[in-house]
């Protein structure tokens, strides 16, 4: 019998070999990829200069690998598992606990040049040369606080609405996501008997910092790079263990951990940083990063350690604004805006806007209070949205502090005549609103569009800032 069967050349075998080995990866190529499920979260940070930080958080024993433009890279360990010993708190000794970290917290500088990036599995969002479209949110975690025998509904999603809030900005596709400050408010234990607030994790942990922060905020984190904010919830005697450990995007540097009350003044303090955000016509902008976590309400002495120490951030802060045309500043205690407070049934006290940075910025930039190149700012600490302007020469002033956390009683409006967040200013423009919510600020040719919108989407105020000026119209 005849054999018909054909025998391959060796260049034949070679090219059916290269064919098998490449449809076996293309097939493994379109199978899902498998998540790290010891990965508890995975971001990126934008830090000194606009430098992008992926950063992880492991249950792991090691870190895990970077994966940038297919490159394997390991990631370096910033900090280890550890409960932390019981230092001073903000709340009394039996209402405080060591601070537990039973993770890992690692982190990998991305490479400019970087288009894809990955951690376990989980896609990372790199930042792009410019950033077009940001969302700004603040003051986001559930208050459990017993000084002020306050316990938010952390349990429910319309009492602390912060997760509905960002699944609907992560649904305008940022370019950036700004946090102006306080990630953290779960303090103290819920109280026996409050099924508001049943099983919430609380203290200074790891365990709270993912309740308050992670889990809600994971779209938002998913969607684009980060800019964070201290704010005062992320001080010493607060959450600023959790802080250095998770979030600033410096170096963790024994000492300034706040880990030892002795080092608070390393610890409480950091210097102003810019994140440049690229170029559009002719126009380079740039946000200035300001720590005012510790920030009293009242001036300090001149005499004071932090007195002397906030002055050289400000003239920092000057020299940083002469690198762009455009310049945002942010902090977390409002310069040029106003609080209200409302105890039970009495009045409405209205406050102006910090009076300690005012009196330090008034003696650097007179009453300008600003480098003439910072034409806005964003705070948060109200908690509230705040739309400000001004027929003086001073920068339009947003607050956005609406991210879920308890909201504050709204100001009337109009306000009373020649009201003003601070003595200098004459207020053009004022708005304000205590649905939980967000802010986007869009760039365009010549100008910015600023709007801010309600947890489901609402528009509430559009503003229009080119140059020094800004105008603003309720919706």
């Amino acid at each position: 019998m005849e054999n018909n069967m054909h025998t391959h050349s060796l260049p034949e075998r070679r090219l059916l070999a290269i064919a098998a080995i490449s449809s076996l990866l293309a097939a493994c190529s379109s199978l899902p990829t498998q998540h790290d499920a010891k990965i508890q979260a995975a971001w990126v940070v934008l830090g000194e200069n606009g430098q992008a930080i992926a950063r992880a958080v492991t249950t792991d024993n090691i870190c895990p690998s970077l994966a940038q433009d297919g490159n394997m890279v390991a990631m370096n360990h910033r900090a280890g598992p550890s409960t932390l010993p019981l230092r001073k708190t903000a709340s009394k000794p039996e209402d405080s606990k060591p601070s537990d970290f039973p993770v890992l917290t690692c982190e990998a500088p991305l490479l400019p040049t970087t288009k894809t990036a990955s951690v376990g599995g989980r896609d990372l969002p790199i930042p792009k040369p410019v950033a077009q479209k940001i969302i700004v949110i603040g003051d986001t975690g559930c208050r459990l606080k017993v000084a002020d025998n306050y316990f938010q509904s952390c349990n429910d999603s319309e009492k602390w609405a912060f997760r509905e809030m960002v699944e609907t900005a992560a649904r305008f596709k940022p370019d950036l996501v700004v946090h102006v400050g306080d990630y953290h408010y779960r303090e103290n234990a819920c109280p026996e008997g409050n099924k508001e607030c049943a099983g919430s994790p609380w203290g200074y942990g790891w365990d709270t910092w993912q309740a308050d922060f992670f889990t809600p905020a994971q779209a938002l984190l998913k969607a684009a790079p980060w800019v964070v904010v201290r704010g005062n919830h992320e001080t010493c005697v607060r959450a600023g263990q959790g802080w250095w450990r998770l979030m600033d995007p410096r170096p963790l540097k024994r000492g300034r951990d706040c880990v030892d009350e002795s080092d608070d003044m390393r610890g409480d303090y950091s210097d102003p940083y810019a994140v440049p955000l690229g170029r559009i016509g002719s126009e380079q902008a740039q946000l200035i990063i300001f720590d005012s976590a510790k920030v009293p309400i009242k001036p300090l002495a001149k005499t004071d350690a932090a007195y002397k120490l906030y002055m050289e951030q400000f003239k920092t802060v000057n020299k940083l604004a002469e690198s762009a045309d455009f310049n945002i500043f942010i902090d977390h205690h409002p310069v040029l805006a106003f609080a209200a407070e409302r105890k039970k049934d009495g009045p409405l006290n209205i406050f102006p806007g910090n009076l300690a940075m005012q009196d330090i910025m008034q003696t650097l930039n007179t009453t300008r209070l600003f480098p003439s190149k910072v034409q806005a700012t964003l705070s948060g600490h109200v908690h509230l949205f705040e739309a400000l302007t001004f027929s003086t020469d001073h920068p339009v002033q947003f607050v956005s502090g609406n991210g879920g956390s308890s909201l504050d009683t709204p100001l009337p409006v109009p306000l009373a005549a020649n009201s003003t967040p601070y003595t200098e200013a004459k207020l053009d423009y004022f708005s304000n609103s205590n649905e939980v919510g967000f802010m986007t600020m869009e760039r365009e040719q010549q100008s910015w569009k600023v709007q801010a919108w309600n947890k489901q989407g609402k528009l509430i105020t559009e503003c229009r800032m080119q140059g020094n000026k800004t105008e603003c119209s309720n919706k």
